[in-house]
């Protein structure tokens, strides 16, 4: 999977649009989505593939550019994608989840048009409805910057840009896994691990990547699993650390790196050893019967095998929360526009509001839930989004009822569509509590937040001394560590309905979730589109006529 690749589906870049200074440049796809038969892990299973690949196809684009994507759906199930850490400035339209758009039906397409405005990075794409997640059905996007913006690593640039998605692979067929949920049983822990696509056997029978000695490979690793934290590292070389969930860090070296579900992060390797076979080995961390994968780095003209002796990854959390520590923003680069990432002085703002989301756990008539604050999300038959836009809650949702803090003495698990307001433009906190003996990941939808704090035991106020208010990297997902906690800040200026999830899917599909609607009170274009022409419509939404449109922006 390395550039320059032409995906699948790519039809046409319409640059001629940009040099005449109209809008920035097209780029179409056309996917199909259908299951088929694959074996990752010895054994044949059903997966789900885009235009017959698994992984999907690359999405490979510059800022700014315009993605428009025509999935048709061939499944027998409703299908949603959702694009995670694309933060869709004005756009929640096209997020892609349930709380936002309606499914596309069995047997038709939809197209969704996104931009990853002001963005660079390494980001991935998921099929968002029930379980689908486990089956596959994702693939790479990854946002270069624009011609003119200098990049920190890129002098010379890497001789290829590789991407490797890792994750915990189940060989449980999706809607099996739905079903044990639903009747309150677990899906246990994963069967493997895989890497692009391929696990097992299949790994070993011919390389994956090839160096030539004495040249530089970028790797873009995302955990595109649905549990396991992973521990990635390539057998006899070190890694360059340069950009992690679309921000460029400071460059330091490391023999391996954690990277928990949901998250992304480049780095940079030299080819700077004896010619041979390497292992590149993603394993699972934090969870017993660890598994792991290793596919073949081979040197040009190699014929040397892979040494047997490969390094174990590190044990325990305590390491991987140190070298969290170590992560550092890079002030001084730019990363999509000209000025340095620095000047955000994300430290200096005042909070206007705490928000401490606990995790909850608790049974609902027998059957395992989960949720935050006591409230357990479920999804409603309207989407939230297309209900606040007609003003058609009633029946649908009601605002606010989680507090922005635990309650004192928890009942019951409250099982509803979970919404909570933000005033648009504040700068809040936002702490994730894990009381749980297992690891926890969270992604923010619409926004790239500052990951300040985290430590172990229960968080207090007292606690934002230990926060990093200088260079704590800009990203959209958290880990959380077993009975530990994770602290983000951010401004809530992207207007717009965003979800706020549980990586481990598990958790998500049990309700640990929420939606933060995020409203500009001026109802202008200049915070906030319209509902697209194409947009679907579901629930009480259907034969509605259109609400009075926002204003044209001044």
């Amino acid at each position: 999977m390395a550039t320059p690749r032409v995906a699948a589906g790519v039809l046409l870049v319409l640059s001629a649009l940009a040099l005449a200074g109209a809008e920035d440049p097209y780029l179409f796809f056309e996917w199909k989505v259908t299951y088929g038969t694959k074996t990752l892990l010895g054994a044949p299973q059903k997966v789900i593939l885009i235009n017959g690949e698994f992984p999907g196809p690359r999405i490979n684009c510059s800022s700014n550019n315009n993605i428009l994507v025509n999935v048709f759906n061939q499944l027998d199930q409703p299908l949603l994608f959702t694009w995670n850490g694309m933060q869709h400035r004005k756009n929640t339209w096209m997020d892609g989840l349930p709380g936002t758009q309606c499914p596309i039906a069995p047997n038709t397409n939809f197209t969704y048009k996104w931009q990853p405005k002001d963005q660079i990075g390494s980001f991935f794409y998921f099929p968002s409805v029930g379980m689908q997640r486990a089956a596959g059905g994702y693939g790479a996007i990854t946002v270069v910057s624009r011609l003119l913006i200098p990049v920190p690593f890129d002098q010379p640039p890497p001789e290829s840009d590789h991407v490797v998605l890792v994750g915990d692979w189940f060989t449980k067929d999706h809607e099996v896994m739905a079903r044990h949920l639903d009747a309150g049983r677990s899906i246990g822990r994963p069967e493997g691990v895989v890497i692009n696509g391929m696990g097992g056997k299949d790994l070993a029978a011919a390389p994956m990547f090839t160096f030539e000695a004495g040249k530089a490979y970028r790797f873009r690793v995302c955990n595109t699993g649905i549990k396991a934290s992973l521990n990635f590292r390539i057998q006899g070389h070190d890694m360059k650390l340069v950009e992690m969930d679309g921000s460029h860090t400071v460059q330091d070296m490391y023999d391996s790196l954690d990277v928990h579900v949901g998250h992304c992060f480049s780095v940079l390797v030299d080819a700077d050893q004896k010619p041979g076979d390497y292992y590149l080995v993603a394993s699972t961390r934090f969870i017993h019967d660890a598994r792991s994968a290793s596919a073949i780095i081979r040197y040009a003209g190699s014929n040397t095998p892979p040494s047997p002796n490969v390094a174990e990854p590190p044990a325990g959390w305590a390491w991987s929360l140190n070298q969290w520590r170590s992560f550092r923003w890079n002030l001084t680069a730019s990363a999509a526009r000209p000025n340095p990432q620095g000047s955000y002085h994300y430290g200096q703002i005042n909070i206007t509001r705490t928000i401490k989301l606990l995790v909850s756990r608790g049974h609902i008539d027998g059957k395992l839930r989960y949720g935050f604050n006591g409230v357990s999300h479920r999804d409603a038959d309207t989407p939230l989004k297309l209900a606040e836009y007609f003003n058609v809650t009633d029946g649908v949702f009601s605002y606010n009822q989680m507090g922005d803090a635990p309650p004192a003495v928890f009942g019951p698990l409250h099982v509803i569509p979970n919404v909570i307001t933000a005033e648009f433009r504040t700068f809040i906190e936002i702490v994730f509590e894990n009381p749980e003996k297992s690891m926890d990941s969270f992604h923010l939808d619409g926004y790239a937040f500052f990951a300040v704090g985290m430590g172990p035991g229960k968080w207090s106020p007292e606690l934002r001394k230990t926060y990093n208010l200088l260079d704590a990297v800009s990203r959209h997902t958290v880990q959380v560590y077993p009975r530990s906690w994770s602290a983000i800040m951010l401004t809530f200026d992207n207007a717009g309905m965003w979800n706020i999830r549980s990586n481990v899917w598990e958790r998500h599909y049990l309700g640990e979730q929420l939606y933060m609607s995020v409203m500009s009170p001026a109802r202008s274009l200049r915070d906030e589109y319209n509902m697209p022409d194409n947009a679907l419509r579901c629930g009480k939404v259907v034969g509605l006529p259109l609400p009075p449109p926002y204003a044209p922006a001044r």
